[in-house]
């Protein structure tokens, strides 16, 4: 499901002529926003739930560079949930579908007043459980790496 679309913007571009690294993750933090809203918690259902939800981890994978005024679009694919937690992966992809970057990411339901973590509202739930999901069998490729020195 594309989630986002944006173009490069001359701002993001960095002394080696493509777009910062930085930019990759502002990118993607737009994406998980506008998740965020599809699920209903823009700002007028987080005001009536008294509910948002926090990123509590990210990785970030940069596969190929994205340079100034190029199109860029961001899929999303659930990979597991629960009462209080979503288990996302975003690809960014350019306008020819080449993957250029993918961030996984770990999103907590919290209840701002209190600080605490907290169930999804049921119609945000409801929302959640129509996102598209990967197959437990068949994640992305990229989805669940660790970071380290190959040996």
């Amino acid at each position: 499901m594309n989630i986002y679309a944006t173009q490069v913007a001359a701002e993001w571009v960095d002394y080696n002529g493509h777009m910062n690294d930085a930019a990759y993750a502002r990118v993607f933090s737009l994406a998980c926003e506008a998740l965020i809203n599809h699920i209903g918690l823009d700002e007028a259902g987080r005001e009536h739930f008294g509910y948002t939800l926090y990123t509590l981890e990210t990785h970030l994978c940069y596969r190929r560079e994205a340079h100034q005024g190029q199109s860029l679009s961001v899929d999303l694919t659930l990979l597991d949930s629960d009462a209080k937690r979503l288990h996302v992966f975003f690809a960014m992809r350019d306008a020819e579908g080449n993957l250029l970057a993918t961030s996984e990411q770990m999103l907590m339901g919290m209840q701002p007043t209190t600080g605490r973590p907290s169930p999804l509202p049921s119609p945000v739930a409801h929302r959640v459980a129509t996102l598209p999901q990967a197959d437990k069998d068949a994640w992305p490729e990229l989805a669940g790496r660790t970071i380290g020195i190959r040996r």
